[in-house]
């Protein structure tokens, strides 16, 4: 199986390890990226992206942090089994990212009715 794509705008306010954290954590969330499935070296998405070791490196550990990922040495990097019921989210990090989507689609020159229907439609296409 091919690995999703993982894209960085560097000219993106987001800083790239947000950026990536977003999409792998978007991924593993939807099941796009399947369980126990094994996400690329640091090193060679760090390659792969243009970007230094460090900046994957810090993403792969807030998604560990969060229990999406677990690495084991021989073994690599692995998409963590999700619970069966999510815990209910932290408000203050669901205001964050409410805030960095606005905040990016503002740089689009979104307006809010339009900031409001995407978000809508993301709601109803993912789980």
């Amino acid at each position: 199986m091919n690995s999703p794509v993982i894209r960085v705008d560097i000219s993106s306010p987001v800083p790239p390890y947000e950026q990536i954290r977003a999409q792998l954590s978007a991924l593993i969330i939807t099941g796009r990226f399947p369980e126990r499935g094994r996400l690329p070296t640091v090193r060679q998405l760090a390659a792969d992206l243009g970007l230094a070791a460090g900046t994957v490196a810090r993403a792969y550990r807030d998604l560990e942090a969060v229990s999406l990922i677990y690495t084991r040495r021989g073994a690599g990097t692995r998409v963590a089994p999700l619970p069966s019921r999510a815990p209910d989210p932290d408000p203050t990090r669901l205001a964050e990212l409410a805030r960095l989507f606005v905040t990016q689609a503002r740089t689009l020159g979104a307006e809010g009715d339009a900031v409001m229907t995407a978000v809508r439609e993301a709601l109803e296409e993912l789980p």
